[in-house]
């Protein structure tokens, strides 16, 4: 039905500012890249997150101490107002979005990993986007995801996607610090390839999202060597993820070996 299916995840760094307040106008971009997609027959599922600190900014401080139950309250709370601001943008290109959240055992084989295939194959068939994000209310620590770059990475594979898309706010993976000017672009990864010394420790606050560069190398590295072309790029930039989809060299692309030469 589409000449392409894409798996799209944007973290919380690229939808938010400096004072870790959602922006409205990223979203946008987003939205319009998905639906200019959508006219040349290219569906996108979205693994969105952003719940969080969308709790955050509607509740303010909390008074809870448990961190994983301060977790599950700010994202009860901040899940149906991101799908309130993606229903209104989608809405404004003529598109329609659902929410999807999963939890870690639905990717377990069963029953449960089924009832998610056709949940996510029906609304694609309909013209539906999807839109997912692990169900943070209701998930446990022992079950939970890593983080959504993992949740992207198992539903590309669920789905069969033909790529992966991951966006962050910097342009991929970098030989050192982004910051630096003796610091390079990685371009091309392999899924075996050992990246230890391009990862830095990740010392983000909670609200700021779970995922660091070396777990969307992880996953990204996984999703790969299924066969699937994966993407780390900068998703505050306007048309990365068209840009991508048309071929261009755009942020750290990781590849089977044999994709690389094509």
């Amino acid at each position: 039905m589409y000449k392409e299916k894409i798996v799209v995840k944007v973290g919380t760094n690229v939808m938010t500012n400096k004072d870790n307040r959602i922006v409205r106008p990223v979203l946008r971009n987003l939205v319009e890249q998905i639906a200019k997609l959508y006219e040349r027959d290219i569906i996108t599922v979205l693994v969105s997150s952003g719940s969080v600190i969308a709790g955050k900014e509607v509740l303010g401080k909390s008074n809870i101490e448990d961190r994983t139950q301060r977790r599950q309250v700010y994202s009860a709370i901040g899940q149906p107002r991101m799908m309130r601001l993606y229903y209104n943008i989608f809405h404004d290109y003529g598109m329609k979005c659902a929410q999807v959240l999963p939890t870690k055992r639905d990717f377990s084989p069963g029953v449960h990993r089924q009832n998610m295939v056709n949940c996510c194959e029906g609304l694609l068939s309909e013209g539906v986007i999807p839109i997912a994000n692990e169900d943070d209310a209701v998930s446990v620590t022992m079950s939970m995801f890593s983080d959504n770059d993992e949740l992207a990475s198992l539903i590309a594979q669920l789905l069969n996607a033909d790529k992966l898309i991951i966006l962050t706010d910097i342009d991929g993976l970098y030989t050192g610090d982004p910051n630096e000017k003796n610091s390079d672009l990685v371009q091309h990864v392999k899924p075996e390839e050992n990246l230890d010394k391009y990862i830095k420790d990740n010392n983000k606050k909670e609200e700021e999202g779970r995922g660091g560069m070396g777990s969307k190398l992880d996953y990204a590295q996984q999703a790969a060597a299924k066969g699937i072309p994966t993407y780390i790029a900068n998703g505050k930039k306007k048309n990365t993820i068209i840009d991508i989809i048309d071929g261009k060299n755009v942020g750290t692309r990781v590849t089977l070996e044999e994709e690389l030469i094509k």
